[in-house]
């Protein structure tokens, strides 16, 4: 299962992170937005903070249509209420494109591939 990552930031004020974290607490996020997750295949989500730069790690299946949870939450009034609401809290990358509020990261290192290579060169010295 692929994990995926991406990256936001918050507005840096305080007060204002507070309150987003408290929103995203058990009990406080709004079941509504759990289900849609959970309906779009997700296996599992976390996001973590420091400062007001937030990443965002998904677990999903390797059949994941992103376009499809896409369409799926502009298609729901529940989840663009939240979404109006996390708006107020959050604030674009400079290079996000038009639209767009997580910016997918891309990934630039591997200890596993790295340990591959590494024993791949390995074996290759001691023939």
């Amino acid at each position: 299962m692929p994990r995926l990552y991406y990256a936001l930031d918050l507005r840096d004020d305080a007060a204002a992170i507070a309150e987003y974290e408290n929103w995203h607490r058990p009990g406080v996020i709004w079941p509504e937005i759990v289900a849609s997750i959970r309906a779009a295949g997700i296996e599992d989500m976390e996001i973590f903070r420091t400062g007001n730069r937030l990443v965002m790690v998904m677990q999903v299946p390797d059949d994941y249509d992103a376009a499809g949870k896409q369409a799926a939450d502009a298609a729901d009034p529940r989840v663009q209420e939240w979404e109006q609401l996390m708006d107020g809290y959050q604030q674009r990358l400079p290079w996000a494109k038009a639209g767009e509020k997580w910016v997918a990261m891309r990934g630039i290192f591997s200890l596993k591939e790295a340990l591959a290579a590494s024993n791949m060169a390995g074996r290759g010295t001691h023939r």
